[in-house]
């Protein structure tokens, strides 16, 4: 495949019809949708007009999928779960773990999503004990913090990338080194920066990473997964299954549990097939264009954003150095906030009192004249 020379870029934006009508920057919650992902649910139903159920098509897409994953992110194809959403993927690597008969504590902080929060303290019921560690100061969760939390019954380290309410990032090489330091493994919550900052999992270390298509990805809901460090994560077999996480998914075996070997252990049932064309459509157009390219291109929009927000005296509450995929803007009425905006045509969404911006390598200048003449506007509603 030839990828087009970086200043092409802006190529790109064609592709996503949302930009003829709106300014669109709120990739935190949903990519834009390209022609190339529209057209996968076509080539979908096609398939189904002309063939009914060509299962073996649709394993082809799977794995597909799975490589795709693992190019995008710097893993061995074995180390891949497809899974329906990171809430499933979740659900399978914590039912891997067995509370009652060893360590039990479950180290995680206060910025992480809700479904991560919940799964671990759903576990209680089997024997958990969850310790929420706060950021600091700084908007982040120091490795230190998560160090002190640490002793001898603890289970797991479970950490979010970058917080989804105010866009802080931590620094989870760095929380990885430390809680391996203790011999306890690690999982990463990436949702909110998988295909918009370059990640390597086997550079990073962890033992568990998981993310979603639907974002960054530019791809739809329906597709999740799970990174399985395969050096770390042996031990772990999930009681949470289907017939997609078998060792041979054809075998058609009902006598005995027999999971896969590799990641897909972490696998359930049937998987959400329309979406899986979604997601070989989105993350092939994502690697032709290669994270790099697209974390430079939203870096330099973000500086843009932060510094025309400043001038309208505005607040960021993402910290400058250590901000992820998208930036927090404080407001005394969030809502109100996003509704004015929108008036405007320009799309963004809001958590905990923010109004969230979060462009992507679709985005432009343009765009971020719109967005910051929409909050000049509307500069009564910024805190």
């Amino acid at each position: 495949m030839t990828i087009p020379a970086a200043r092409d870029i802006e190529h790109y934006r064609d592709r996503f019809a949302i930009f003829e009508n709106l300014t669109y920057i709120n990739s935190c919650s949903q990519g834009a949708l390209s022609t190339e992902v529209a057209a996968a649910y076509e080539d979908y139903l096609d398939g189904l007009r002309r063939h009914g159920s060509p299962w073996e098509e649709w394993v082809g897409v799977q794995e597909e999928v799975r490589a795709l994953l693992a190019n995008i992110l710097g893993a061995q194809v074995s180390e891949v779960a497809v899974t329906s959403s990171a809430s499933a993927a979740v659900n399978a690597i914590a039912s891997s773990f067995d509370f009652a008969n060893g360590p039990s504590t479950i180290v995680t902080t206060d910025m992480e999503f809700p479904t991560i929060g919940q799964i671990w303290h759903a576990q209680e019921r089997r024997g958990a004990r969850v310790v929420h560690v706060p950021a600091g100061d700084s908007g982040v969760v120091s490795p230190a913090s998560i160090t002190a939390a640490i002793d001898a019954d603890t289970a797991l380290v479970s950490v979010t990338h970058a917080c989804y309410r105010n866009g802080a990032m931590n620094d989870v090489a760095a929380i990885v080194e430390a809680a391996h330091g203790h011999g306890v493994p690690v999982l990463v919550d990436a949702y909110q920066t998988v295909g918009a900052i370059p990640i390597n999992f086997a550079e990073l270390g962890a033992d568990f990473l998981v993310g979603g298509a639907l974002k960054y990805m530019l791809s739809s809901a329906g597709v999740g997964f799970a990174l399985v460090n395969a050096a770390t994560t042996a031990q772990f077999v999930p009681t949470t299954t289907g017939w997609f996480a078998a060792r041979d998914i054809f075998a058609m075996e009902i006598g005995s549990y027999d999971p896969a070997v590799d990641a897909r252990r972490f696998e359930s049932g049937t998987p959400v097939v329309p979406s899986l064309f979604a997601a070989k459509a989105g993350l092939g157009l994502l690697a032709e264009i290669g994270v790099d390219r697209a974390w430079a291109q939203s870096s330099r929009l973000h500086d843009e954003i932060r510094a025309g927000i400043e001038e309208l005296g505005g607040t960021v509450v993402t910290p400058r150095e250590a901000h992820g995929a998208m930036l927090a803007v404080a407001s005394t009425d969030e809502h109100a906030l996003v509704a004015a905006m929108e008036s405007d045509g320009v799309i963004v969404s809001s958590r905990d009192g923010n109004v969230r911006i979060s462009p992507h390598l679709y985005n432009n200048d343009s765009d971020v004249t719109a967005t910051l003449a929409s909050l000049a506007k509307h500069r009564h509603l910024l805190a």
